[in-house]
């Protein structure tokens, strides 16, 4: 586990919140991988200072793909009580932004490919190492057209965000909306004179509360899940500019988690239905990402249940970027270390030492089933 460690150090030490550059944790990454004896593809981002890397080493083949996102969440407004890029150590506690989500796994992965370096591989291991997943998987979305061309296509891949070491087979999809409510400006001493935008973006509101309702009454199920239906949830609002204007611009940002057996584009229809009856209302898609919903007996199930405890396969309430492998026929899991739900996106945000131990052991595993 020491060098895991020692590279875990290093990658709590960049500072890649989702709204800055990762360039220099790429460059560390890249000069790692290149000095391993892998050939690596860089993937530039066309507007920012950001990019992804894919690489493989070993021969020709499927191979397996591991797969990881550098960038993490904002630290500011958080109360940390220590230096949130600097890895604390502290019993049996490794602190730091990024520790469970998910620089842990990043590490354990490149301590593995250093050490697949100095096997005899009878197939190739593949790593994707991404950006911007923490702002709706902005950046799988530009890398993934890339992938069949450099990559191939796997026979497995193991996305390995926090799932505390147990196979998970599915999530939710997402559909990110903005709706925008056009009124007119005027004073408020006659109002009633003038449309008000804030009116129809309550109307939005009420409107998306009604299919949220017949989403959970009548809407496709899947009790694998904590919450077994879609979900549409309203997360901001902005409208108006003084009490005594009537507002003539206000916005709402809300969002779709869907289920695999209801189609997106089915439920964003509903919204912009619903909406049209609205005056001076429309709906925009921000960003997409699609859901994962692997087979239980699929081999790629089999393959990392052997490698870790066996326990039954399970589903996870956050996105992944899992779905984008899922959707070029590469079947796919998440599976890693650290709980999402107890330290993800958290002030002192930590991974205990043995979920990264219990990941090394599995990526020492699977390096055994390549050589």
């Amino acid at each position: 586990m020491s060098r895991t460690l020692e590279i875990l150090e290093r990658l709590i030490g960049f500072d890649t919140v989702s709204a800055r550059s990762n360039l220099d944790l790429i460059d560390y990454v890249e000069d790692l991988l290149r000095g391993a004896g892998f050939a690596v593809t860089r993937i530039g981002d066309p507007e920012a200072a950001k990019a992804g890397l894919f690489a493989r080493i070993g021969p020709e083949g499927a191979g397996v793909l591991l797969s990881a996102h550098s960038d993490v969440v904002p630290v500011e407004g958080q109360r940390w009580t220590r230096d949130p890029f600097r890895l604390g150590d502290e019993g049996g506690r490794l602190y730091g932004r990024g520790s469970t989500d998910m620089k842990g796994f990043l590490a354990a992965m490149l301590a593995m490919a250093e050490a697949a370096a100095a096997r005899p591989l009878r197939e190739p291991l593949k790593l994707s190492i991404s950006y911007d997943e923490e702002v709706g998987c902005l950046g799988m979305a530009r890398m993934i057209g890339a992938l069949p061309q450099v990559l191939g296509r796997p026979r497995a891949a193991i996305v390995g965000e926090p799932t505390q070491m147990r196979v998970a087979i599915g999530h939710k999809g997402k559909q990110a909306l903005r709706a925008v409510c056009l009124g007119e400006a005027g004073h408020s001493a006659l109002a009633p004179r003038f449309v008000n935008a804030l009116h129809g973006a309550a109307e939005v509101i009420l409107g998306l509360r009604r299919i949220q309702a017949e989403l959970a009454a009548t809407g496709a199920r899947d009790r694998a899940y904590d919450i077994p239906y879609s979900t549409v949830h309203v997360g901001w609002m902005s409208g108006g500019t003084a009490l005594n204007i009537v507002p003539d611009r206000a916005e709402i940002l809300f969002e779709i988690r869907h289920l695999a057996a209801e189609a997106p584009e089915a439920l964003v229809a509903r919204t912009r239905a619903m909406a049209a009856g609205i005056a001076g209302v429309g709906i925009e898609i921000l960003n997409r990402y699609p859901g994962l919903d692997t087979d239980p007996q699929a081999e790629v199930v089999r393959l990392v249940r052997a490698l870790t405890d066996d326990a039954p396969a399970t589903k996870v309430a956050f996105g992944t970027e899992a779905g984008f492998f899922a959707g070029l026929g590469i079947p796919t899991v998440v599976c890693g270390p650290g709980s999402m739900e107890g330290q993800g996106h958290k002030p002192d945000e930590y991974i205990d030492r043995d979920q990264l131990d219990a990941c090394d052991r599995m990526l020492a595993a699977l390096l055994g089933t390549l050589c």
